[in-house]
């Protein structure tokens, strides 16, 4: 019987936990793909008798970027609505209670296939990252109800005899092959522009304990990039030379039979199951190594299961395929979740298994780079694209610091140097009127999407155009170390061109952030809000600062908390958050 498993994917989270049920549907006797949404014709769905989907929400509420060409056409008014009525689904969303729009794009779906006609076989699932064991604390349940529902009404029965369902076939390359490095820099569907590096400079002082980075492109031999206030570059990194060794000096430790210098061509072990772009073409392992793999990716219960598979020593078999089952999540979690334990720090520990590693293994279980997002913090009538990025680089009970994988690679770039990369919409939208006012409140980076839209603004009014009242609010901790765009508040508080206000909490005895500020100017801006129909944007970390800042907001508004969502509603309230 035919199952589709459909997914809608930001991280690779999703897609790591449709793979998994796809998987698992084999052992049942199901047939039928696992597919990104943008490579599913949609239109065909009204075909499919079976199908689950996997999405998860990104940004304020949207749903990924590989799931919206099929939302769009899920949504035209004018699909009748019994066209899906033969099919049944299940719908499990990955999403963040930490965001006001929890699971938002999982629930919109589950309404819209309903309201076309589809029947439901289990509850709608709603994966928490704020659950002490992540999405799996609901996945895992979620999924397991799934094949119970399933084996009941389809009288179906599990496989005994569990055999690995591998997605890949890899075949060395004895011969002198060409490899094409060039293409691997970027292995996205969309096309990238390429930008040339001409500057990367530390904004924070040498003694403050964060590392933020303003980064200045332009387009490579002049070439003319749009984009528009709010838009974020997508940009792919790469693993450091320190982690690429340590990758291969395991390798060599263990005797295993490939190296840096193996060519491989890689090949999909299911006729209806696409091969992903990155492995198109023939690669050396040095490659997939550098520009592939995820070598500071936390092992998911995947690369476990598929690492267990050779090992001869039942010590640590047995461990790893206790840490893929329901009862040892809380294990999983206090080994890799808590610590930040990466998969080359596994491989480590788990010797025996590493000692047995295949090709074969290595490609089912090596997850692959994904793109990372930033806001762009320049208009383009400026002449540069302009980033700016806070540098991971944090402690755990580790030996070794955590590196973010993208800002520590961005760090590190040399100017002058090519970057592959493409500008797309951000989840921010303005208002079309230019008169109206703006109330942005963007503490540490999250000033730089604020900076693109009041350059934009101020661009405008040259030219002769009425803009409304700009007003900005910025946090960091000192004003000597921290002040990101130090020059441009400077200047625009000078010409009186936006109404700035900053809080540097640590620079006297009271701490003040921005809320604090947003109360002490509560009139101004609730007159600002009702008489002038102003917008307000939050942008940055999705810690306290979102629901601090909304509360100073419902109190300016005289705690008139129906006022309030009506603006968001309206999306004349905007956050803008990140973990």
């Amino acid at each position: 019987m035919r199952i589709l498993v459909l997914y809608g994917s930001q991280t690779g989270t999703a897609q790591d936990v449709a793979e998994q049920i796809w998987r698992e549907s084999r052992q049942w006797g199901f047939e039928g793909p696992v597919l990104a949404l943008e490579d599913y014709n949609i239109q065909q769905l009204i075909e499919e008798r079976l199908v689950v989907f996997v999405v998860a929400t990104t940004g304020d509420g949207m749903e990924p970027d590989n799931m919206k060409q099929a939302w769009r056409f899920l949504l035209k008014r004018s699909l009748p609505s019994n066209s899906l009525n033969g099919m049944q689904f299940a719908c499990l969303g990955l999403g963040d209670s930490s965001y006001s729009k929890f699971n938002y794009a999982a629930k919109k779906l589950h309404k819209r296939l309903l309201n076309l006609g589809a029947k439901s076989v289990c509850p709608l699932g709603l994966c928490d990252d704020q659950h002490d064991y992540g999405h799996l604390g609901t996945s895992l349940a979620w999924t397991a109800e799934l094949w119970q529902t399933l084996s009941s009404t389809l009288a179906l029965r599990k496989q005994t005899d569990n055999v690995d369902v591998k997605m890949w076939n890899v075949r060395v390359l004895e011969q002198e092959t060409a490899l094409n490095e060039e293409r691997l820099q970027w292995t996205q569907k969309q096309k990238p522009h390429i930008f040339q590096l001409t500057a990367n400079v530390r904004t924070t002082a040498e003694d403050h304990f964060q590392d933020v980075q303003f980064l200045k492109f332009c387009g490579k031999n002049c070439e003319m990039i749009a984009w528009q206030p709010g838009d974020v570059l997508d940009v792919q990194p790469q693993n450091s030379s320190e982690n690429i060794q340590e990758f291969f000096d395991l390798l060599k430790e263990h005797n295993l039979e490939f190296n840096a210098s193996t060519v491989v061509e890689v090949s999909s072990a299911h006729k209806d199951l696409p091969l992903p772009l990155p492995y198109a073409t023939p690669i050396s392992l040095l490659q997939a190594a550098q520009y592939i793999w995820d070598l500071t990716a936390k092992p998911r219960q995947r690369f476990l299961e598929v690492l267990s598979l050779n090992c001869d020593d039942d010590m640590e078999r047995e461990k790893l395929l206790e840490f893929c089952t329901a009862e040892g999540l809380g294990d999983l979690i206090a080994y890799v979740n808590r610590p930040r334990r990466t998969l080359l720090e596994l491989l480590q520990d788990f010797r025996h298994a590493t000692a047995k590693l295949t090709l074969s293994q290595l490609f089912e279980m090596m997850p692959r780079i994904q793109p990372r997002s930033f806001s762009i913090a320049s208009d383009v009538s400026s002449g540069t694209l302009d980033l700016l990025v806070a540098v991971v680089n944090y402690k755990t009970i580790m030996h070794k610091p955590r590196l973010g994988l993208c800002s520590n690679w961005l760090k590190e770039l040399a100017s002058g140097v090519d970057l592959r990369a493409v500008v797309k919409p951000g989840t921010m939208s303005w208002p079309k009127d230019p008169d109206t006012p703006l109330i942005m409140i963007g503490p540490g980076t999250g000033i730089a999407p604020f900076r693109s839209i009041i350059q934009n603004r101020l661009q405008l009014q040259k030219t002769g155009v009425s803009i409304g009242q700009l007003v900005v609010f910025f946090g960091c901790r000192q004003k000597d170390k921290d002040y990101h765009f130090k020059e441009d508040f400077e200047r625009w508080q000078e010409s009186q061109s936006v109404v700035v206000h900053v809080a540097f909490s640590r620079d006297q005895e009271n701490k003040v952030y921005v809320q604090h500020l947003i109360k002490e100017h509560a009139s101004h801006l609730a007159k600002l809000i009702r008489e002038q129909n102003a917008y307000i944007y939050v942008a940055g970390s999705s810690n306290n600062m979102p629901k601090a800042v909304r509360e100073a907001f419902l109190e300016a508004l005289d705690n008139d908390a129906i006022y309030l969502d009506q603006l968001i509603k309206q999306r004349r309230y905007q956050e803008e958050t990140w973990t």
